[in-house]
């Protein structure tokens, strides 16, 4: 894997848990994480650690999650499984309401 590859894989998982983290109730959540381990799945052993982000609203995060995962499709991963992950992210994203 790239440095380029690791970085926009951190960015995305990091925002992912930061949406997780910050989603409005559990269902939501659980969403966000399912399309964490999704992720991690894709990429098998190499999973680059998960750092702190800046306490954004969550249509930025949102915004930089989006962004990151299809970004991934420029490092090898194959489109249809970045598409299953921004379905996944916009089906959590649709229960992340009050």
């Amino acid at each position: 894997m790239l440095l380029s590859h690791a970085i926009t894989l951190a960015e995305a998982r990091s925002h992912l848990a930061a949406l997780a983290r910050r989603a409005y109730n559990d269902e939501a959540s659980a969403e966000y994480e399912r399309v964490l381990l999704h992720l991690d799945v894709i990429h098998g052993d190499y999973i680059p650690g998960i750092s702190n982000v800046d306490d954004e609203s969550a249509d930025v995060l949102y915004g930089i999650a989006e962004r990151a995962i299809e970004d991934l499709v420029a490092h090898g991963i194959d489109a249809l499984q970045v598409e299953l992950l921004l379905d996944m992210l916009d089906a959590a994203r649709a229960k992340d309401v009050p």
